[in-house]
């Protein structure tokens, strides 16, 4: 058997075995643990000169190690793909094994017990796969900027020097580097000096406060700076000639952000400056580099983006937190890396709610949950902290961040604002330029509130899923009593424990009563509340009240992480829509009212679309209107197209492209026609025409149309991150039988069009694939293969996306190839969920008669081969 047989065997054997159970770990995964430590790394030191036409580099890396013990006869260091040319301690040459791998230096002095030692390496390095990264002009994109640029995390650090490549070494730094005069290089820390030298400039930056390796970093570019200052402290940007107005819009709050964290970390900023560097091609949003963050160039908004995309000022705020969650206070082991994620993320909630008030931040927080939840019920469930996997960049996914953003905020709901800030600001402290572990923040929390939260740890942190709550309410007129039954849906029956799945909260219900709300529009409900603990799999507790209330708002302001539905009469849920002070209240009291789907509950969702004063609510409530198939609510979504809040009429838009009637396309063919004041919105209003259209409108198709349009659209709407472009390429993904709307999208594939456009028309194959017939599914599935052969991480992952999305086992054999030659963890990781997703999409008994034909060609083939083989001994034997 081959290995991609026996890989796609084992792929296929734990789709089946974990169709409901959809296990983190994939084949291959085991513990890790940090290695044992030689003594403590002091100091990094590189000396580089690059050679950007050639993507190359020469120089030395010095490593000072204080020794631990004495006796220490060898050394050992990440190095992936370097060729080391020389290694020196002092004058004296070392020997060494190297491996590709693994660098083991053989000392011709065994260390002395605290006695520092400092390793010379020289060493070159072409054509780098990870770590650093050359960005040069090509045929297709000729305006691309000379870039080189490094990205450490989690474990790449090794492909571009060698070192002790994990976080639980911290040490000083400083890297020398050499550059065409014309180019800029920025690092962590202070720069040191420049020096010139003919055609060349050596710069030099040292970091003088200790931090792992992942966070070392080197940008050169021909930048435009901008500068900035906080509390006299160099706050700068660097972008791409060209777009300094840009930077100045996505990047200019970062004094107030740095003023506002150092006030809610209670430590000040604690490094000599603070750069942010845009980079063309990043692989990712942001890397949190100490003192030096690199940012995806996308981020940039010009003045139109900026009217609905806050993502850029989220990005730079959690970015900036990492400076103290991460950088300065550092985790021990990837297992722990929730601490600085959950909090980076926690931290652009703070940064929302400082900036734009209670609501945004509520609403922020609910999508936050939303994605994990997302995540934890199509991808996979697992506790936050774990140590078990293949690669710790798999880590690195919902469960990490927007999971460990909510544990937060249920500790601070639990604790209260004032604990909350003080065992956060003694957490910091106490930890400062060290390295941490799950049960250090505990430690703080005790040590400076006095509360012990592993009860809390030990359901969210230590084990994976949430609550997923059921809540029926009725009222008992002739006792004043309010029944409120509480079923955790996700509990197994008839067991008790944490192997039950059962939750232990304790959880406020409000009871609203509005009469003081009608007197004045100002006016808020009275609500009267009570806390229950809720530990079993049902119970059912009776609230004395002195009247009936005209709302119940089950976890009253919504601070745990969970899942809810509401078994509410209409009554109930229409005033909780109205009156609910909590918006994430009034969003679930929206979503239980479409649920009913009658023309009481559109009426009021339709007076909530207009009258809300929150635009996430009126997001939302145009969101299940969608989900009507009533002409009420058409005609609701109609007027709210002149909403002032364009997040809110991208909503609409997109609600009215799940409403296929003649309104509703002459709606959205206007708004795409002459477009909207938001990128976004004109995109959303394109692609949901479409989506429209792919019904017959009176009876008669209006597909070729709105191809026409769509064409043109692609032809002429150029702009900000090809957004509105984007948008017809999802459009035309709708059209899943048109031959015509897969050619256009296969041209959009081609290596000349902008990197942006391109990935979505990527990705849009794989949802244009299932309705194609056998001839243009070839052609599909020819021209995913020949993209899977690209080597950029960004095409990888469209191209496992795209596949991922389809209906045909004939997806496998892509992705299993290009799940055994990539060389990135992340895209092997979703290249074989994504098998799995097509094996379940295309039918389990089809995978099974799939791999059952595989196996029997195999088999034959090794019998051909056995018959072979004794001919040839038979013949030998002759």
């Amino acid at each position: 058997m081959s290995q991609s047989q026996f890989s796609l065997l084992q792929t296929l054997n734990q789709m089946l075995d974990d169709s409901h159970t959809r296990r983190f770990e994939l084949p291959g995964a085991k513990p890790h643990y940090n290695p044992d430590r030689p003594g403590q790394v002091e100091h990094i030191a590189l000396d580089l000169a690059l050679d950007i036409p050639n993507n190359a580099y020469s120089g030395t890396c010095r490593i000072r190690l204080k020794p631990i013990r004495d006796g220490i006869d060898k050394l050992t260091l990440d190095a992936v793909d370097l060729s080391i040319q020389q290694i020196t301690i002092g004058r004296t040459k070392q020997t060494f094994d190297y491996d590709g791998e693994v660098l083991t230096i053989h000392l011709k002095q065994p260390t002395k017990a605290g006695k520092p030692v400092e390793v010379a390496i020289a060493y070159q390095n072409e054509q780098p796969r990870r770590g650093i990264y050359f960005i040069h002009p090509t045929d297709p994109a000729p305006k691309k900027p000379v870039q080189v640029w490094t990205q450490g995390e989690d474990e790449d650090s090794r492909f571009w020097f060698p070192c002790f490549d994990y976080p639980g070494q911290l040490a000083t730094s400083e890297i020398r580097v050499r550059v065409p005069k014309r180019y800029m290089a920025i690092s962590n820390g202070e720069l040191a000096e420049t020096v010139e030298d003919g055609d060349d400039k050596i710069y030099h930056w040292q970091q003088k406060q200790v931090h792992p390796t992942y966070l070392m970093t080197l940008a050169v570019g021909d930048f435009a700076e901008l500068r900035d200052t906080w509390n006299d402290i160099p706050v700068t940007y660097y972008v791409e000639k060209g777009y300094e107005a840009d930077a100045k819009r996505s990047m200019g709050k970062t004094p107030q952000m740095i003023e506002f964290f150092s006030q809610t970390f209670g430590y000040a900023y604690p490094y000599p400056k603070y750069a942010q560097v845009c980079v063309d091609d990043f692989i990712f949003g942001g890397m949190e580099n100490t003192s030096t963050t690199l940012l995806t160039d996308r981020c940039l908004l010009d003045e139109r983006a900026a009217i609905d995309n806050q993502r850029t000022e989220s990005l730079v705020a959690h970015e900036l937190a990492h400076q103290w969650f991460g950088d300065l206070v550092v985790v021990k082991h990837w297992s722990h890396a929730w601490i600085k994620e959950g909090m980076a993320t926690y931290s652009e909630v703070l940064w929302t709610n400082h900036e734009y008030g209670a609501a945004d931040a509520a609403y922020y927080r609910l999508n936050e949950a939303r994605s994990y939840i997302d995540e934890d019920s199509s991808r996979y469930r697992r506790p936050i902290v774990t140590h078990v996997y293949r690669e710790a960049i798999e880590l690195y996914d919902g469960h990490l961040y927007e999971k460990g953003a909510c544990v937060y905020h249920m500790m601070r709901a639990e604790l209260g604002d004032e604990l909350f800030f003080k065992a956060i600001h003694t957490f910091v402290n106490d930890n400062a330029h060290q390295t941490v572990e799950t049960v250090d923040l505990l430690r703080a929390i005790e040590k400076s509130t006095g509360r012990n939260l592993h009860f809390l740890f030990d359901q969210y942190v230590f084990r994976g899923g949430h609550p997923d709550y059921k809540v029926a309410y009725a009222w008992d007129n002739d006792s004043k009593l309010a029944k409120v039954t509480v079923t955790q849906t996700q509990a197994k029956d008839g067991e008790t424990g944490l192997n039950s799945g059962l939750y232990d909260l304790k959880i406020p219900i409000g009871f609203g009563f509005v009469e003081s709300a009608k007197k004045s529009k100002t006016a808020e409900p009275t609500i009267q509340t009570f806390t229950v603990r809720v530990h079993e799999k049902e119970q059912t507790f009776y609230f004395p009240l002195p009247q009936k209330p005209q709302f119940v708002s089950f976890d009253q302001d919504n601070h745990i992480l969970k899942t809810v539905t509401l078994e509410y009469p209409v009554a109930e849920l229409k005033a909780q829509l109205s009156h609910d002070p909590d918006p994430v209240s009034r969003i679930y009291g929206a979503i239980a009212l479409a649920k009913k789907g009658n023309l009481e509950a559109v009426k009021s969702l339709a007076t909530a679309l207009t009258d809300d004063p929150f635009w996430g609510v009126r997001v939302e409530v145009a969101e299940q209107l969608g989900s009507i198939k009533l002409d009420q609510a058409v005609d609701a979504l109609l007027k709210a197209l002149k909403d002032d809040n364009a997040r809110v009429r991208r909503a609409v838009v997109g609600a009215l492209g799940k409403l296929k009637t003649a309104a509703s396309y002459k709606a959205l063919k206007t708004l795409a026609e002459k477009g909207d004041p938001s990128y976004y919105t004109e995109a959303a209003a394109i692609k949901a025409l479409a989506s429209v259209v792919t019904t017959p409108i009176d009876g008669k198709s209006k597909e070729d149309k709105v191809l026409k349009l769509l064409k043109s659209v692609l032809e002429e709407r150029v702009g900000w991150n090809e957004a509105v472009r984007s948008g017809a390429i999802a459009g035309l993904s709708q059209f899943k039988t048109s031959e015509a709307a897969l050619d256009l999208i296969l041209k959009y594939t081609a290596t000349e069009v902008p990197q942006a456009l391109r990935l979505n028309a990527i990705r849009a194959l794989g949802a244009i694939a299932s309705g194609q017939n056998p001839h243009n599914l070839d052609r599909l599935l020819d021209r995913l293969r020949d993209l899977s052969d690209e080597t950029f991480f960004l095409t990888q992952v469209a191209v496992v996306q795209a596949l991922g999305n389809m209906e045909t086992t004939r997806a496998v054999s892509i992705l299993q190839s290009l799940s055994d030659r990539t060389p990135d963890g992340r895209v092997r990781r979703i290249a074989e969920e994504a098998i799995r997703r097509v094996y379940t999409k295309a039918g389990e008994n089809q995978a099974v008669k799939k791999l059952q034909e595989e196996l029997e060609q195999l088999k034959k083939d090794n019998q051909n081969l056995r018959s072979r083989l004794e001919n040839l001994e038979a013949k030998a034997k002759a």
